[in-house]
């Protein structure tokens, strides 16, 4: 017997509710669209679909309160609304982690390192960020808008400095300095999002944001984001 999309939607419906009432800690009855606004102050996740949710509930009700008998219902979703209710059902259910998506090999430099290996390392990898370590203790991020600047300010008339820089003298070229933030491998890829974007609506770009097992920056680095990465996320 083939499930109506009706069914399918109203399942969604339902767990995504479960789900919303378990973030915010509700035990009494609440209506959904005030589910939204409580459940959207704590997860980033409600915040990127609650346009999607708040229609939802319009169709929930089309198809709830408007249903004369178990075979007929007013509003029989789409296959796309179908399909695309319980994409966010699964999302909210089983959110990925920055630690599946984004854990890799990091490659990370010294201060002492010459600006001519890290070049090198850039036409190689097309690298455009990189921590930079002094022994085992981070120092910064260096981006190519840092060793940009560095070559703007160390010009002597039309004609560049003839003495290589290490990557220390680079990082005071780097305009934000605190161009980047450390997170736990556990936060999901949508609070990474989060991270992204306030920082951005407080005047602080994030270059990147290091991972590590719990956010801290004594621990080993074991993969990194970049808004370009976040970008290709759903």
């Amino acid at each position: 017997m083939t499930v109506k999309n009706s069914d399918r939607f109203l399942t969604a419906f339902n767990r995504i509710d479960h789900t919303m009432r378990d973030i915010i800690g509700a035990k009494d009855f609440m209506p959904f669209y005030r589910l939204v606004d409580q459940a959207k102050k704590k997860s980033p996740l409600i915040r990127k679909y609650e346009d999607d949710l708040r229609s939802y509930a319009d169709l929930r009700n089309a198809i709830v309160h408007h249903r004369t008998s178990p075979e007929y219902v007013i509003a029989e979703p789409h296959n796309q609304v179908v399909e695309r209710i319980e994409h966010i059902d699964e999302v909210l259910a089983r959110p990925k982690l920055v630690g599946q998506m984004f854990r890799k090999r990091v490659m990370s430099f010294q201060t002492t390192d010459s600006l001519q290996h890290t070049l090198k390392m850039i036409r190689k990898r097309r690298y455009t960020q990189f921590p930079v370590y002094e022994g085992t203790v981070f120092q910064g991020l260096i981006t190519t808008v840092g060793i940009t600047n560095w070559l703007a300010t160390s010009m002597v008339g039309e004609c560049l400095p003839k003495k290589t820089p290490v990557l220390q003298d680079i990082l005071h070229h780097e305009k934000n300095q605190v161009n980047y933030k450390f997170i736990s491998r556990y936060i999901t890829i949508y609070e990474a999002e989060e991270i992204f974007k306030q920082g951005v609506e407080r005047g602080r770009r994030f270059e990147a944001l290091l991972i590590t097992e719990h956010g801290k920056p004594h621990q080993k680095l074991i993969g990194i984001v970049t808004p370009l990465d976040i970008m290709k996320v759903d």
